[in-house]
Parts: C-alpha cells; sequence; structure tokens
C-alpha cells in the first residue's frame, strides 16, 4: 500500500467533515445515517472508517475543530495588535461568515442538544470548551489586557458565554438580528488605559 502524506490525510478528513456537515445541517444528527455520510463524502466506507469510527466521533471532530478555529481568529487578531475586544469581535464576524456559507450556527446548537442525550459527546464537549477557555485565557494574559479591569478568566468565560447566544441568534433570526454586537463587543471591552480615558 503506498503512503499517503500528512497533507493528503487532512484533505481526506477535512472532506469527510465538509460531508458530515452538510449532512446534519440538512438531515440532523438522528436521520443521517454512516451510509448518507458516506456517500455525501464520495468516498468508500472503508475510507471514512479509517478516519470516523462512528457519528458521535464526527460530532465531536466538528465541535472541536469550530473551537480551535475561533480561538486561532483571536489569537491572530491579538499578535496583529488588536485589542481583546477587537479580538473577540473579530471571532464573531468569522463565525457569522461561516454560517453563512455552511451553518456555522446550526452545527453549534446539533451538537449542544446532542450533547443533552449523549454522555460521553457531552464529556467530550466539555473538554473542548476547557481546552478553548485555557487557550483564550493564555491569549488574554499575553495581550495587552493587563490595563484592563478585567481578568484574562472573565474575559475569556465572557466569550464562551456570549458565542453561543450569537450563534443562537444568527442562526434562528438571521444575521441581521447580530450585525451590531461585534461592535458593541470591541467598545465594551476596552483592554487597555488608553481605551479607558
Amino acid at each position: 500500500m503506498p503512503k499517503v502524506s500528512p497533507q493528503y490525510r487532512d484533505e481526506r478528513r477535512a472532506q469527510i467533515l465538509g460531508a458530515a456537515r452538510r449532512c446534519f445541517v440538512r438531515d440532523g444528527f438522528h436521520q443521517t445515517s454512516m451510509q448518507d455520510l458516506v456517500r455525501e463524502a464520495g468516498m468508500s466506507s472503508g475510507a471514512v472508517y479509517r478516519y470516523f469510527d462512528s457519528k458521535d466521533a464526527m460530532i465531536v471532530a466538528i465541535a472541536e475543530e469550530n473551537l480551535d478555529q475561533v480561538v486561532t481568529i483571536v489569537r491572530e487578531s491579538v499578535e496583529h495588535g488588536a485589542t481583546v475586544g477587537a479580538a473577540l469581535a473579530s471571532a464573531l464576524e468569522y463565525v457569522s461568515a461561516r454560517h453563512a456559507d455552511e451553518g456555522f450556527g446550526a452545527i453549534a446548537l446539533l451538537v449542544w442538544s446532542e450533547a443533552l442525550r449523549n454522555p460521553t459527546l457531552a464529556v467530550r464537549l466539555r473538554e473542548a470548551f476547557d481546552a478553548a477557555g485555557e487557550a483564550l485565557t493564555q491569549i488574554a494574559r499575553a495581550s495587552s489586557v493587563t490595563g484592563s479591569e478585567l481578568a484574562p478568566e472573565a474575559l475569556t468565560n465572557m466569550l464562551l458565554c456570549v458565542l453561543p447566544g450569537y450563534l443562537l441568534q444568527v442562526t434562528i433570526r438571521g444575521a441581521d438580528a447580530v450585525k451590531t454586537v461585534p461592535d458593541a463587543v470591541r467598545a465594551l471591552i476596552p483592554t487597555d488605559h488608553a481605551d479607558q480615558q
């Protein structure tokens, strides 16, 4: 069997997760079978099962990937000189754009509701949120947050509370319902003395 590159594996994994997102948004978790996912991915069953042994494994991977992407947006924004408030606002704008393209908010709502039914998924989702929270707290500590009255942990908890509400609103009410939220986050979260004066 020929060796495959890490890039090839990453591309196949992304292809499967893209198919899973489309199926889950279109039909929901319970109405989507593994055969539906295989067909949507355009791959053999064996190829899909090499990457994911179940729908639950795909659900967890999607949730972890979504949180990782939010953390990456915040980290990159701060590294490019954005205040923490501006970085959090950028993360909200990012999820809005992703929702418009591929139902990011709908997937999040499906994952969260499935976690209420599935204790194993709930544990994995909690671990993913904890890991995202730790990463966001490290980012806040390393940024210009030292001049703020808000502790890094408070900023992290606020984002992890604001993000689900934002996703719920963009999914149920549409993009117009949340279009002013990123600017409100920028205005409400000063991170240095200059912002507070």
